[in-house]
This record gives structure tokens, sequence and C-alpha cells, in this order.
């Protein structure tokens, strides 16, 4: 028996999703002179970079982008970052997946975080499962998708764009 995988979003739905996102960002950081796009790998990371690219062209303030590495099995928060978190003072850091689904991957982008006085910390996801665990709440979405915990979802987002999806299976 084959596994059937429904499109849920395509390629150019999904660059209009990224674009409302980096939009809603721009809107909610007008007055900052620099922002952090930090990107959960391995997805989260592909989609940091599409919102920062955005924002370069569209946005008066700078964005940088930083690499969160998490071990998603763990119980506890065990993460490799590209960065020094002390940099990240008093910043506003986007934080970016590809789909909340439990939560726990952001709670534990949120632990990154911890010990550093942030000026804002946002949570941007191109999918919101609404199977959380955890009290997560995006504050960008690209789509929210009421879905039985049996299915999943799959985000495929390659260099070019060009063979983006999102599939339900």
């Amino acid at each position: 028996m084959t596994e059937k995988h429904l499109l849920i979003l395509n390629q150019q739905q999904i660059q209009q999703k990224i674009d409302r996102i980096a939009y809603q960002i721009l809107e909610d950081n007008f007055d900052e002179e620099e922002i952090l796009i930090a990107g959960i790998l391995p997805s989260g990371n592909k989609i940091a970079h599409r919102i920062k690219s955005i924002l370069d062209e569209i946005a008066p303030f700078k964005s940088k982008f930083i690499g969160i590495e998490l071990d998603k099995q763990s119980s506890s928060l065990k993460a490799t970052i590209d960065f020094d978190v002390k940099d990240c003072s008093n910043k506003v850091v986007i934080l970016v997946d590809d789909v909340l689904n439990s939560g726990k991957t952001l709670a534990y982008g949120f632990g990154v975080f911890r010990d550093v006085p942030l000026k804002k910390l946002r949570t941007a996801v191109l999918i919101d499962r609404n199977h959380k665990k955890f009290p997560m709440i995006t504050d960008f979405a690209g789509i929210a998708l009421s879905t039985v915990l049996k299915e999943h979802v799959d985000v495929i987002l390659d260099e070019e764009g060009e063979d983006d999806g999102v599939y339900l299976r």
C-alpha cells in the first residue's frame, strides 16, 4: 500500500506565506535598527533565510541570521548555536521553524535565550498544526491546519524554491 500525499501548499503559495510573514515582521519591528532571525535547523533555517532575504529588500533595519540546532529527541535542552547568545542582549529575536506541532521545538528554542535580556522574542512558523502539548502561540504563521494526530506534515524546500511543497500524509 502506498502512502497518499495531499499537496497543501505549492511553491507559489509558500512564497506568498513567507512574503506575508516578512511584512508582518516589518510592521512589528519598524522602529528597530537590527533584528535577529533565528532559524531552527534543518527546515526552519531555510524559511528564516528566505524571510531575511525579503526583509533585506523591504526593511529599513538590518537583519542578521543566526542558526540553532536542537536535539529534538532529548528530554532536556541540548542546543548547538553558531553565535554568542550574549550578542542577542536587548535585541529583537524572531525564532523560525517550519511546523509547529506539539510546541516542544519552539519551547527548546526559547530555552536558548532564557538567560539573555531580550527586547522581544517572536515566533514565526510556516505551518501551525494546532496539536500543542506546550503552551506555544505563534506570532506569525503562514497557515493553521487542523489535522488528526496520525497525519504528518512534510515541508519540502529546495535551494532554488522550484520544487517547494507542503504535503499532508
